[in-house]
């Protein structure tokens, strides 16, 4: 579980209500399928901000342009999801594959957070973020990897980016 200190306390609480990952139910598609634009809008805007800062983030695309990077199809290719309810929203993990990515590491996927406020149906479902990952820190604290783009063993967890 990554926290910060922009951590909902209610967030908190959720993991030990998270489900277990499992493939994604027909409403989840539906859900994710309502903010697939905003997914990949996120999945660009992230690449070209961290392409400034650390490239490595989203090294597992070099040679991919943005168009081929988000060309997936959530009915095909949003793989895993996990979701829990807080008590103003229920928040729903998503790992979806990115088609264009497969390197020596296998397939490329990403994970994604959303939500969806109670009682309204599925035309108030929000994107929240992409996980990123700044990992292996140092004795001083600094990230000594980076990864937007993860492998299929990597676990679909909570994250609160």
């Amino acid at each position: 579980m990554l926290l910060d200190e922009s951590t909902d306390p209610e967030d908190l609480n959720i993991f030990s209500r998270v489900n277990a990952f499992h493939s994604p139910p027909t409403k989840a598609i539906e859900a994710f399928h309502e903010v697939v634009h905003d997914i990949k809008v996120a999945i660009i805007a992230s690449r070209h901000h961290w392409n400034k800062h650390e490239p490595k983030m989203w090294s597992r695309a070099t040679g991919i342009t943005d168009h081929e990077l988000v060309a997936f199809d959530i009915a095909k290719d949003f793989v895993q999801c996990r979701s829990g309810p807080t008590s103003y929203r229920t928040i729903i993990f998503g790992k979806i594959r990115l088609p264009a990515v497969n390197d020596e590491e296998g397939e490329g996927f990403v994970h994604v957070r959303i939500y969806d406020p109670p009682n309204q149906g599925i035309d108030d479902i929000k994107f929240h973020s992409l996980f990123t990952d700044e990992g292996n820190r140092n004795a001083e604290g600094h990230p000594t990897t980076w990864r937007a783009i993860q492998t299929i063993d990597t676990p679909l967890e909570f994250f609160n980016e």
